[in-house]
C-alpha cells in the first residue's frame, strides 16, 4: 500500500510538473529528504524517482512559457568557487578514482540546488520549498517523538532508510534545523496556508498541529541519543529565544518542557550524554579526534587537500596519528579540511557566513512593515536553524548534504522578492494592526502576489 501510495503522489505531481516544472522541484526536495520510495517494502523500494524528477525538471524546463531566473548574490558566487576548487581537488586527490565519483554525487546535489532555486519565484513558491523541506524531516520527528514518549527513551530514533540522515545523530541534527522553520509556519499561519496542499486546513487547527509537530520533534531530538545533538539543540533554543519577540514567554515555555522531556529518558541515555566531559574514555570520541588531526596534517602538507576519499587506511596511514583508527571525520568542517585543504573550509566558510549575512538582511526588513512581517521572521528563523547546523555539523560528517543548501536558496529567494515588491510599491505600506501573521489585505495582494 505504501508503495501505491508513494508512486502515486509522484505521479500526480510529475503530471503537473509538466506544465509548472516549480512542482518538479518540490518533488526532487521530497524525494531527497524524505526518501519515501524507501518506507516500503515492495516494487516502489527501488525504483529511480530522483533521475525521474531531473528528467521531469528538464522537460518542464524545456517547455515552459516561463522565464526562468536563476538565483544571484554572494553565495551563489562563492558556491560556484567552490564547486571548481573541489573538482581540482578531485583531480590531484591521493585517490583519483573514489574522488571522482564522490565528486559527481557532490556536483549532482549542489548542480539541482541551483536548479531548484531557478524555479522558485513567488511567495507561494517559497513557502512551498519551505513545507517541503521542513516537513520532509518532520515527519520522522513527529513518528520518532511519539516512538519516544510511548517507549520511555529505551531505544534510539533512526532517519529516512538508504539517506544520509538515517542514522541517529544525522536525524537529531536535521531536525533541529527543521524546528525554526516549523515554527515560522506555525506563527505565520496565514501565509503558510498559501501551500496548496494545506490550503483546505483552518488557520487554527493549522498553527495547533505544527506547535504539536515542533514539541514531537524535539522530543524525538533527544530520543536519538544522539551527544552532538544535545549540544546543538541547546545552541538552537537559546538562539530561538534571543530572536523571538515574546522572550519571557518562550523562556517558560522552554524551562517548563525541558525537564518534563528529560524525565522521560531513561538511566542509559544520562550516562551517553555524560560522556561529553569524559571523552577521554570514548573509543569513538578518541576516534573522532583522531580523524580531525589528521585533517590538520593533510592541509598542512598538501594546499589541495586529499580529496573527497579521506576515510581510506592508505589516507590514514599516511596522515593520521593512529593509522590502525580509521573514521570518517565526524565534522562538517574537519571533513571539508581533510578533503580539500585550507582553501577549501575557507570558501566553505565564507558561504555560510554570507548565507547568514542574507538571513541577517531579511531580519532587518521587520521595520517596514506588516506585509514584510513574515519576511523578517523567515530570517530570524533560519539563523537559528544555520546556528544549529553550525554546532551540531561540527560532529557530524555532512558538509555536503542537500538540505541546509536550501536554506541559502529560501533566502535568496526570498530576499529577491522582497526587493521586488520595494520596488513596486515602495511606499504601500499596512499598519501592522490590520494584518495579522504577515498577511497582506486583499486590495493590495494582487500588487505584491504579480512580482511572483
Amino acid at each position: 500500500m505504501r508503495d501505491l501510495i508513494v508512486t502515486v503522489l509522484f505521479i500526480v505531481g510529475a503530471v503537473v510538473a509538466l506544465k509548472r516544472p516549480y512542482y518538479g522541484a518540490l518533488l526532487w526536495v521530497w524525494i531527497g529528504l524524505m526518501n519515501p520510495h524507501r518506507l516500503g517494502w515492495g516494487f516502489a523500494y527501488s525504483l529511480p524517482f530522483a533521475m525521474a524528477s531531473v528528467v521531469i525538471i528538464a522537460l518542464g524546463m524545456l517547455f515552459s512559457t516561463r522565464s526562468i531566473r536563476w538565483q544571484s548574490g554572494a553565495p551563489v558566487v562563492v558556491l560556484v568557487l567552490m564547486i571548481l576548487w573541489m573538482t581540482l581537488t578531485s583531480f590531484t586527490a591521493m585517490l583519483p578514482e573514489p574522488s571522482q565519483a564522490k565528486l559527481i554525487d557532490v556536483l549532482k546535489v549542489l548542480g539541482m540546488t541551483l536548479v531548484v532555486g531557478a524555479l522558485v519565484a513567488n511567495r507561494e513558491q517559497i513557502i512551498g520549498l519551505i513545507w517541503v523541506v521542513a516537513g520532509s524531516i518532520a515527519f520522522f520527528g513527529v513518528k520518532g517523538g511519539i516512538f519516544t514518549l510511548t517507549t520511555g527513551g529505551e531505544f534510539r530514533v533512526w532517519g529516512p532508510p538508504s539517506s544520509l540522515v538515517e542514522g541517529n545523530n544525522e536525524l537529531a541534527l536535521a531536525l533541529i534545523i527543521s524546528i525554526p522553520f516549523l515554527y515560522f509556519l506555525a506563527k505565520q499561519a496565514t501565509v503558510a496556508r498559501e501551500f496548496v496542499l494545506v490550503r483546505f486546513l483552518p488557520e487554527k487547527w493549522l498553527r495547533r498541529g505544527l506547535m504539536v509537530s515542533i514539541l514531537l520533534c524535539a522530543v524525538a531530538v533527544i530520543g536519538s541519543h544522539s551527544r552532538g545533538a544535545l549540544l546543538a539543540i541547546v545552541a538552537m533554543a537559546a538562539m530561538m529565544w534571543w530572536r523571538s519577540r515574546s522572550k519571557v514567554s518562550m523562556g517558560f515555555l522552554l524551562l517548563a518542557l525541558t525537564p518534563a522531556i528529560l524525565l522521560l529518558m531513561p538511566e542509559e541515555w544520562f550516562s551517553r550524554m555524560g560522556t561529553i566531559e569524559t571523552y577521554q574514555e570514548d573509543l569513538s570520541a578518541l576516534g573522532r579526534i583522531n580523524a580531525w588531526h589528521m585533517a590538520i596534517n593533510i592541509a598542512n602538507d598538501r594546499i589541495f587537500g586529499a580529496g573527497f576519499a579521506t576515510a581510506s587506511p592508505v589516507v590514514f596511514n599516511a596522515y593520521a596519528p593512529n593509522p590502525d583508527w580509521v573514521f570518517v571525520a565526524h565534522s562538517i568542517y574537519f571533513q571539508v579540511l581533510g578533503d580539500h585543504g585550507y582553501i577549501g573550509l575557507g570558501l566553505y566558510l565564507l558561504f555560510w557566513i554570507l548565507t547568514y549575512r542574507v538571513a541577517g538582511r531579511l531580519a532587518a526588513m521587520e521595520g517596514r512593515g506588516a506585509r514584510f512581517e513574515w519576511v523578517a521572521m523567515l530570517g530570524n528563523m533560519t539563523k537559528v536553524s544555520l546556528v544549529g547546523f553550525a554546532v551540531g555539523g561540527a560532529f557530524l560528517s555532512l558538509a555536503y548534504w542537500d538540505m541546509p543548501f536550501y536554506l541559502m536558496i529560501i533566502l535568496l529567494a526570498t530576499e529577491r522578492y522582497a526587493k521586488e515588491v520595494l520596488v513596486k510599491a515602495p511606499e504601500d505600506v499596512v499598519p501592522s494592526a490590520e494584518v495579522g501573521n504577515g498577511e497582506t489585505p486583499s486590495h493590495q495582494r494582487s500588487s505584491i502576489v504579480a512580482t511572483g
